[in-house]
């Protein structure tokens, strides 16, 4: 009788067991597809519109002070605070400055690019000079103009990007106009823009490369493109994602120090190419391209860019630092339809408003640039030190420091404000106060390896 009793259990017991294990392999399924839905799509918080108020994400914190951007952690350059701690220059507010503007004291040595020169054409308010970045737990110390050129003395340095970074590249000269004034040593036939600092030895260059790999015009079926090629769009480029732009590529190992910049130029019309195909376009307005995103190409761009430096490391042996993107205030998305940026104050840190395309720009640059680190840690006897120059933040509680319609005199005052660069004197001037303290070398670096 027992054996017959117990038979029919085991019996039952298969399905029973079956059942289970196929229980647990769909809840492991989950949990890991769900860790890698995490990690592809983190965000440091939640974007629900093409607007970010960075109140609304931060209110359930228990640190109100807390940053609706989150640097790479661990590798956030850092500076000194009170107590002799380590704090993050890019996390913090902007606090009153009444001696400002504190940097240009010889505005005859200084020369201001017009579309920036936003007092020369009638701003009338000068308020956003008078402001400084405060770090949440230390002091950044004043750009000291003679220090830089000490540094650099003997060295060079070069701008890789767009016009925003030579937006950067003209504050600095600025910046350094009260020590020194640059001879312009660009000649006909050179491949980029270059300035030489004579008493120091020292030269600071601009390398145009809006998208940091090849380019070309796109061409139509009218103009001699193929039976297939979309109609003409203005500004549609052809973008070459595999394929380094080799005018700054080449050019790399010259520099000791190069600040590199993107970003804002893959929002406009893009046909993207690998290997020399077509693979898809960002708004090309043509249905038989796929449709990839502005972002997609942006990474792919990045991961390009920092593997031809990579692959130049024995000869390149400089610092090489990724600005991070510099966010826009336009107040719509499209900024061809006007935008607006009238402010005439800071935003607090919990006002901060960040457009959902910046903050998906800036997850991208991370992203890149912490494969790149893994990618460079894994390497050996390479002296090439990479870094994060990251001014999102701070520049995006910057609506007031836009020329807006004061890059242009009155009678060419045009519809479209300019939302995108930076007044100068104004807080584009903070990227080289980081850029100095970056420089400095008794300072820890942690983001740089």
């Amino acid at each position: 009788m027992k054996v017959d009793m117990l038979k029919p259990r085991r019996v039952k017991m298969k399905p029973l067991i079956s059942s289970l294990r196929s229980v647990i392999l769909i809840m492991l399924s989950l949990g890991l597809l769900s860790i890698i839905l995490y990690l592809r799509y983190r965000a440091p918080f939640p974007v629900q519109s093409s607007k970010i108020n960075s109140s609304s994400s931060i209110g359930s914190r228990k640190d109100p002070s807390s940053s609706p951007l989150e640097s790479p952690a661990g590798k956030a350059t850092t500076g000194t605070a009170i107590n002799g701690s380590k704090c993050n220059i890019f996390k913090g507010k902007w606090v009153p400055y009444a001696e400002g503007p504190y940097y240009y004291p010889n505005s005859t040595r200084c020369r201001i690019d017009d579309r920036q020169n936003c007092l020369k054409f009638g701003r009338p308010d000068t308020e956003f000079m008078k402001w400084r970045w405060k770090p949440d737990e230390c002091e950044l110390p004043l750009f000291d103009a003679a220090e830089f050129l000490e540094l650099v003395r003997g060295k060079s340095m070069a701008f890789i990007g767009d016009s925003v970074g030579r937006n950067q590249l003209e504050s600095l000269r600025c910046l350094l106009a009260s020590v020194a004034s640059p001879v312009e040593a660009t000649n006909e036939g050179d491949e980029f823009e270059h300035w030489v600092y004579a008493d120091y030895n020292f030269t600071l260059a601009l390398i145009w490369s809006t998208n940091l790999v090849r380019f070309s015009e796109y061409k139509s079926k009218s103009n001699g493109g193929n039976a297939t090629s979309p109609p003409m769009i203005k500004y549609l480029l052809n973008l070459y994602l595999d394929e380094v732009d080799e005018k700054w590529a080449s050019n790399i190992a010259k520099f000791d120090y190069v600040i590199m910049s993107a970003g804002h130029w893959f929002s406009r019309p893009l046909i993207y190419y690998q290997k020399g195909e077509v693979v898809g376009c960002h708004n090309c307005q043509n249905e038989n391209f796929t449709d990839l995103t502005r972002f997609y190409g942006y990474r792919m761009a990045l991961r390009t860019a920092f593997r031809a430096i990579l692959r130049r490391a024995p000869n390149f042996k400089g610092l090489l630092l990724l600005r991070t993107i510099s966010p826009t205030h336009f107040g719509i998305e499209d900024w061809a339809k006007g935008g607006n940026c009238s402010r005439t104050r800071p935003y607090a840190k919990e006002e901060e408003e960040l457009e959902a395309h910046v903050l998906e720009f800036y997850l991208t640059e991370v992203d890149e640039f912490r494969a790149a680190e893994r990618e460079l840690g894994r390497a050996r006897g390479l002296n090439l030190k990479l870094g994060l120059l990251d001014v999102t933040e701070a520049m995006g509680m910057r609506p007031d420091g836009h020329p807006s319609h004061y890059g242009h005199p009155p009678e060419k005052r045009q519809a479209i404000a300019d939302c995108l660069h930076w007044c100068l004197p104004g807080p584009v001037d903070l990227w080289n106060e980081l850029l100095l303290h970056v420089m400095r070398p008794q300072q820890p670096q942690e983001h740089i390896i």
